[in-house]
């Protein structure tokens, strides 16, 4: 069973919160410390958002950050949204992942998000 909206996901396995986000590990990390955003209220993606929830929003991305680095010392952060199937959402409730980079976690990481459209990361 695919998961719908993050609802179905277990209070216990929430690891911080906002008023209007709470935060858990990425169930398929790409990194370690891999966090997900999620909003408290369905919303499709960043778009839906209200105005207020977008600045808690930046509230809950740094407290993603002092979890990860409670734990873990990267180098780095991609922080990033998939809005709509052509961008790759697959769960269409709110969430952001912010995930943790270390130095040679890949051989080339110069593009970064830019990757996402094959072809076009390196430029």
């Amino acid at each position: 069973m695919s998961v719908k909206t993050f609802f179905e996901i277990a209070t216990d396995r929430q690891i911080g919160q906002t008023k209007y986000f709470f935060l858990i590990y990425d169930g398929f990390p790409v990194s370690p410390g891999h966090i997900l955003v999620i909003s408290k209220e369905l919303r499709q993606d960043y778009f839906a958002l209200t105005e207020v929830e977008k600045v808690d929003l930046d509230n809950a991305i740094r407290l993603a950050k002092q979890l990860i680095e409670e734990n873990h010392s990267p180098d780095g952060y991609n922080i990033g949204m998939n809005c709509g199937e052509a961008a790759g959402q697959t769960v269409y409730h709110f969430h952001c992942h912010v995930i943790p980079r270390y130095k040679g976690d890949m051989d080339d990481p110069r593009g970064g998000v830019r990757h996402c459209v094959q072809g076009k990361g390196y430029y």
